[in-house]
């Protein structure tokens, strides 16, 4: 079966696609820009990107005629072009009109709950996208779900920022508003299942977690699974343009988006009851437990439940898991900088596989090893563990205080996960690129602080990693192994 994804480069397309490819099902993914889809098509079979904006009609001529399903999830509520009421009635208008011309029997839409008497524009905007992909012959299954928890949602990280940056809040008075939070895994799993379910052909489904919560306690027992304590007391004065520039300035959102999500926060979002769950069953995922996967080490899209699963697949499952091992983007901090090569990237891979242990860290050995005391002195692991092998690395190996989550030789990619004590949690990725100017290496520093003192924390090392990151880059892209240079901290003496 081929299946049309857009937004495919979505909070959502981005986690359904991978599910999609494992369940066998061609995809076609529709983007605006390719430049911004980050999959490797070129080592996924049965994928294929197309770039259409649904704004313009003639764009979407792009989209195949040999199409058998379609998932629709483009919303424009942050655009700030116009209306986005109008806009999305557009592209729908634009995609409908063009897939009617194609084979595709049937639209999958994520829709929003719309059971309150007074709307909000983004949830009326919603309804009008329903009745348009509703308006052909083309069969339609609506999926409408509220508050969708997972890292890089924007009411996820909006609750973090809310979260870990204010430990008192005076709060406007919608924190009172009732809503149906729902885990991320739980939407995919339906937005999947329903593609095999004739019977939800036609059907339009309210899906919500298992609990109803306000938006205060929803921000408190996001604060009790980070281990933080807050108070938060709402007032009635705060009006909606207040509210929306209190969202602006204290998290990361665009004024748009805060206008219109404290627009949507005004109206009680609970779900109808149906039957759904009995054609699809799952496990419903309550809130906290949503939370504290959105805070798992490592981003997956779901193709496994851990990196341990993928290690004990086979070489070609392994290759395909490791195009989804992502370190988080959203509410972390990053220090990343890029060399091209002077030498071969095999070399320069050799230089990688040989980090820690006797070989040090490449440049301001004194520094790292200062780390690990004050690692130790605060009770954590240190740097005595070093590593098993001098040359070779594997996923699962512990390697100084760092723990090896990616060692790809095919893919030029190592990545680690640090395991000594800090104020959140950081990654250290190597890869090698190649384009028309040659190979670059990229080193990439993630650091996702929690709370006020992982903040506090990231500025106070930021000298340090200017100074040890730098160096550290440059040594490995240039090093080799019958030149090793005592002032750098390479000789044995300065061994761990």
């Amino acid at each position: 079966m081929k299946i049309l994804l857009t937004g495919a480069n979505g909070y959502i397309g981005m986690r359904l696609l991978p599910v999609l490819l494992n369940a066998g099902y061609e995809v076609v993914c529709s983007v605006r820009d390719k430049q911004r889809f980050s999959v490797e098509t070129s080592t996924q079979d049965g994928l294929s990107v197309i770039e259409v904006d649904l704004l313009d009609q003639t764009s979407s001529c792009e989209i195949p005629n040999d199409i058998d399903a379609a998932y629709y999830l483009v919303h424009s509520m942050s655009d700030q072009r116009g209306n986005f009421r109008n806009m999305e009635c557009l592209a729908a208008q634009n995609f409908i009109h063009r897939l009617a011309q194609t084979k595709c029997k049937r639209v999958i839409y994520l829709s929003g709950i719309s059971n309150a008497p007074d709307l909000s524009e983004h949830l009326h905007s919603r309804l009008d996208v329903e009745g348009v992909l509703g308006g052909t012959a083309i069969k339609l299954t609506v999926l409408r779900a509220g508050i969708i928890m997972g890292s890089g949602s924007a009411s996820f990280e909006i609750i973090r920022d809310l979260v870990e940056k204010l430990p008192v809040m005076i709060a406007p008075k919608w924190l009172q508003t009732r809503c149906q939070p729902i885990a991320v895994r739980n939407v995919i799993n339906l937005l999947s299942g329903v593609l095999s379910k004739p019977e939800t052909e036609g059907r339009v489904y309210d899906i919500g977690g298992p609990e109803i919560l306000n938006y205060r306690e929803m921000l408190l027992q996001f604060a009790e699974v980070r281990g933080l304590k807050r108070w938060i007391w709402t007032v009635p004065v705060l009006s909606p343009r207040i509210s929306s520039m209190w969202l602006y300035f204290v998290t990361s959102t665009s004024f748009n988006l805060a206008r219109n999500l404290v627009d949507s926060m005004k109206v009680d979002v609970i779900a109808r009851p149906n039957n759904l769950r009995t054609i699809i069953p799952l496990e419903a995922i309550n809130y906290k437990e949503s939370v504290k996967l959105a805070f798992e080490k490592i981003e997956q899209n779901l193709v496994v439940s851990s990196w341990k699963d993928a290690v004990g697949s086979n070489k070609s499952s392994i290759a395909n898991v490791l195009d989804y091992v992502k370190v988080p983007k959203y509410g972390c901090f990053k220090d990343q900088k890029c060399v091209k090569l002077s030498q071969s990237p095999e070399q320069v891979l050799e230089n990688l596989w040989s980090l820690g242990g006797k070989r040090g860290w490449y440049y301001a050995n004194f520094l790292w090893k200062m780390r690990g005391y004050l690692d130790k002195f605060a009770g954590g692991i240190g740097l005595r563990r070093g590593r098993r092998s001098p040359s070779q690395i594997y996923p699962g190996d512990a390697l100084d205080f760092w723990r090896v989550i990616v060692a790809s030789r095919e893919q030029k990619r190592l990545l680690l996960y640090a395991e000594m004590r800090l104020p959140g949690e950081a990654w250290l990725e190597f890869k090698i690129t190649n384009d028309a100017e040659g190979y670059s290496l990229h080193q990439i520093a993630t650091f996702r602080p929690k709370g006020l003192i992982g903040r506090l924390y990231w500025y106070s090392v930021m000298p340090f990693h200017f100074f040890v990151f730098n160096g550290m880059i440059n040594r490995i892209a240039s090093f080799k192994p019958e030149s090793i240079d005592p002032p750098t901290g390479l000789a044995s003496e300065t061994s761990f």
